[in-house]
Parts: C-alpha cells; sequence; structure tokens
C-alpha cells in the first residue's frame, strides 16, 4: 500500500476515487502543472507573514524539509538505522563555510562542493552497514556524530567552540542575498527540487532496490541484488542532502555556526520529522518536518525539556501511529478508493 501510494505524487488516488472530489480534480491535473502549482503557492509564503522572524523561521523549514527527505531515502526508503545524519549536515555546513570565507568561493560553487564532500563522508558512515545493523548501527553513527561534533570544538581552524562567524551570504554580481525574503527563493525551489529526485529515485530501479533491501537483505541478494552497493548508495544520497541543508544553514543570516547546533537534540528533532510524517512517505515526511520545526519554535522557552518531550513523542508515535501521518493519509485515500470502488459495483448492477 505504502510503494503504491508514494509513486502517485502529491498523493494522487488510483482508480474510480479519483472523480467527483477536490483530490480527483488534482489528481486530472498534469504531473508538471501539479508541481508548478505547489511552487506558486510557495513563492506566495513570504508575503502571508508579517515580520523578519517568521521569513527566517520559513527558511529554516525549508532547510528541515530537505533534512527529512534526505533522512528518509536512508531511513524509510533503504531501512537503515542512522543517527548521524546531523553530522553529514555540520560537515556540509563547515566545509561551505571554509571555502567561503577562507579561500573566497562563491556560494554557488561552495554549495555543490560541500554536498560532494559530505557524500565523500556518507561513504565513511555507510561503511559500518556492511556488518551492522539496527541498535548497533544506530550507536555506530551516534559515536560518529559526536566525534565530528566534538573535532569541531575542539579545533581553532572551524572556529572551536567560539564559533564560526562571517560566512557570506549569497550574492549575484554586486546584488548581496542577505535578506531571509530574497534567501527563501533559495531555500524553497531547493527543497521542492529534493522532494522531486526523493519521488524520482522510489519510482526507479534503485528505489526498488532500497525497499527490497529494506524488506528482506537475505531474499534482496538471493534475487541478485548486490545489498552493499544499494546500502551505500542510499547513505550517499542522504549525505548529498544533509550537504546541501548544512551549505543553506551556513549561509542563512547573521552567517555564523557553532557547533552546538549540531548536537543529539537537533537529530532528535531530525528524526521526530520522519517518525511523525511515517517512515518511507516522501510527504508524510515534509508534513513531519513543517509541524516539528513549528512546534520546536513554540517551545524554545522550555528548551530544557524539549528532548525529553520529543523523545516520548517518537516512542508515543512509533507504538500507537507507526505508520505516522503518511499513514493516515495512505488509509484515507485506500478507503475512498474502496468506498468509490463498492459505489460503482452497486450503480452497475
Amino acid at each position: 500500500m505504502r510503494a503504491d501510494t508514494e509513486s502517485r505524487p502529491l498523493g494522487e488516488p488510483a482508480g474510480p476515487a479519483r472523480q467527483g472530489s477536490a483530490i480527483g480534480w488534482l489528481a486530472a491535473v498534469p504531473e508538471s502543472a501539479r508541481w508548478a502549482l505547489g511552487a506558486a503557492v510557495l513563492a506566495a509564503l513570504p508575503w502571508l507573514t508579517i515580520n523578519d522572524y517568521q521569513h527566517f523561521l520559513l527558511n529554516i523549514m525549508m532547510i528541515n524539509i530537505i533534512l527529512a527527505v534526505g533522512l528518509n531515502i536512508v531511513k524509510g526508503f533503504c531501512g537503515q538505522v542512522t543517527v548521524g545524519h546531523i553530522a553529514l549536515a555540520a560537515i556540509g555546513a563547515y566545509s561551505s563555510a571554509v571555502l567561503t570565507v577562507k579561500f573566497g568561493f562563491p556560494f554557488w560553487v561552495a554549495l555543490p562542493c560541500a554536498m560532494l564532500i559530505a557524500g565523500l563522508a556518507g561513504v565513511l558512515v555507510g561503511v559500518p552497514s556492511f556488518r551492522l545493523e539496527g541498535a548497533y548501527l544506530a550507536l555506530a553513527t551516534l559515536g560518529l556524530a559526536e566525534a565530528v561534533r566534538i573535532f569541531i570544538s575542539a579545533t581553532a581552524y572551524l572556529g572551536a567552540s567560539e564559533g564560526f562567524g562571517g560566512i557570506p551570504a549569497p550574492s549575484i554580481g554586486s546584488f548581496v542575498m542577505d535578506d531571509h525574503v530574497v534567501y527563501y527563493y533559495i531555500t524553497m525551489p531547493l527543497a521542492l527540487l529534493g522532494i522531486y529526485i526523493s519521488f524520482s529515485i522510489l519510482r526507479s530501479d534503485v528505489g526498488r532496490a532500497f525497499r527490497a533491501v529494506r524488506e528482506d537483505v537475505t531474499a534482496a541478494a538471493a534475487v541478485g541484488i548486490n545489498v552493499r552497493k544499494y546500502k551505500l548508495l542510499a547513505f550517499v544520497i542522504s549525505a548529498l542532502y544533509a550537504g546541501c541543508a548544512g551549505s543553506l544553514i551556513a549561509h542563512l543570516a547573521p552567517g555564523f555556526l557553532h557547533p552546538n547546533s549540531f548536537t543529539i537534540v537537533e537529530m532528535v528533532t531530525v528524526l521526530l520529522m520522519i517518525v511523525m510524517g511515517g517512515i518511507g512517505h516522501i510527504w508524510g515526511g515534509v508534513i513531519g518536518a513543517v509541524i516539528v520545526t513549528i512546534v520546536f519554535d513554540l517551545t524554545r522557552e522550555w528548551q530544557q525539556y524539549q528532548l525529553i518531550a520529543f523523545g516520548m513523542v517518537v516512542v508515543l508515535t512509533v507504538l500507537y501511529l507507526p505508520r505516522g501521518i503518511g499513514g493516515l493519509i495512505d488509509r484515507y485515500l485506500a478507503r475512498r478508493r474502496f468506498v468509490a470502488i463498492r459505489k460503482a459495483r452497486q450503480d452497475a448492477a
């Protein structure tokens, strides 16, 4: 059910349920037009907000969507348990910062370079998955994440515990994109592109191989799937997303990075996004990223309790809503299809 629903973009239902509803009308619209409509709605969001902080929050939301979609590829599609995703974002962020501040690279060059560096780090993160699974792989990736944070905190070249500042905003000629509204028109298209690529991967042979590995490693190997290759590929693709998000974080005004922005709290927050949204469900993960970003911001006053609260929500969601918001969407669409098919048979009789 999940794979069938995910393979249709924008929650497109199948069969008779396509008719006679808003969802049916949307399904009748060509896919390219649906993406264009979504982009137009998102493009209008900054003009519906009332202050600069809300513009800043929109950028954080788009960056978190990129992080969540990337983590969903390795965790949701391929079934690999990792808690090192935030460390890959840190590598992307600091790589982009160093390239622009120390070497004078423009943002437009530093961004893809940071993604490539994070992708190489993803290879290192993915290698333990050859021999480790489940909680053991989670512990290994957690150790790597903490090692990255501690290394940054102890390295004066990276600002150490004082932080790394003076990171320039993107620019085109003399036009500097240091305004949050302008910067949104960088983060939003990249988030949309990331979602589209994620759907494309899921519908491809690579996506089918990922799902086979997730469901049963032994069975996948028995039918000729190179399990190691696809595990590693999932980690690398996920790392590319994390590197992109990290670079965007680095260049977001005021252009300052601190190692405490990449702790276990942030990792649990990103994990909550895909657990709440539905592991392996792309649109669910996007919705989860939006909800968690808003809730995280609203609960900043109780920062000391955030990790406890978010951890409890993860556990309760796994226990009582294992398929997350995406599972509810799947169930709703399945029910609509069933009702439409039954009605069609009754009318035919």
